[in-house]
Parts: structure tokens; sequence; C-alpha cells
């Protein structure tokens, strides 16, 4: 069995990639892990994950706190903005299907923009909160 976490990430992608409006906000299907070495602007990147057990009864009730990170380097903070609320509407209450799985919900918890030091890179970071337990 595929655990909830890596499964709910897996699905994440995968709708990501999947979506027409962000990858028209992209250019493309700039959706990693980890960016490769030299990756054109502007891209998401799959960031940070906590896991906590939201059981009541003893179950596998799991919630998720998930970040993603938009990066860009054009048009200020318009461009990060677009990607951002195109994050929003790819994910809120999306329907994914995680492998073994049942998502009880995937909600947009808080976006921030800033520009990063460099003066030229802006950065959204873009927080969901997610409930999964296992199909049984």
């Amino acid at each position: 069995m595929t655990y909830a976490n890596v499964a709910l990430r897996a699905a994440i992608h995968d709708a990501l990639r999947a979506d027409g409006g962000l990858t028209a906000a992209l250019g493309g299907q700039r959706i990693y892990d980890a960016p490769p070495r030299g990756a054109s602007f502007p891209y998401v990147t799959l960031g940070e994950a906590r896991l906590v057990d939201a059981s009541s009864d003893g179950g596998e009730t799991q919630e998720h706190l998930l970040t993603l990170h938009a990066w860009s380097r054009q048009g200020g903070h318009k461009e990060a903005h677009g990607i951002a609320g195109a994050l929003l509407q790819a994910l809120d209450d999306a329907p994914l299907a995680p492998d073994g799985h049942r998502l009880v919900n995937l909600r947009f918890s808080v976006a921030d923009i800033r520009r990063e030091a460099d003066g030229r890179t802006y950065h959204a970071v873009v927080r969901f909160r997610a409930v999964t337990e296992p199909v049984t």
C-alpha cells in the first residue's frame, strides 16, 4: 500500500500537470519536485509537507499541510499572483484520487507573494490543507 502522503503528492503533481490554466500561466508543464539546473522561469515546485494524525477513533485518517512554490522573474508581482491563482483553481476542492486512499477534502489555506532578495525573482508560497483516509 502507498503511504497517504506519497500518494497525495503524486495525485497533486498529476493534477497540476493536467491543468490547462496552470500550464498556460507557466508557458508549459513546468511543475517540479526539484527544478532542473537552469530551469526556465516561471515554474512551480512541490514544497514542504506536514503530516498529522487526524484520527478520532484510532483509524488512519491523516491531515496534510502542503506547500507549493511558484517562481517568477517577469512582470513583477502580477505573474506570481496569476500563478498562485492558477494553483488555487487547479487544487481547491479538486476531486483527486490518491492511490489507496480517499481524499476527504483539499482546501486552500493561505498564499504569500514576495520579492526575493535578488530583487528580480518573485516567489509565491501557496498552502493547502488536505485530509485523507485509507480505502478499505
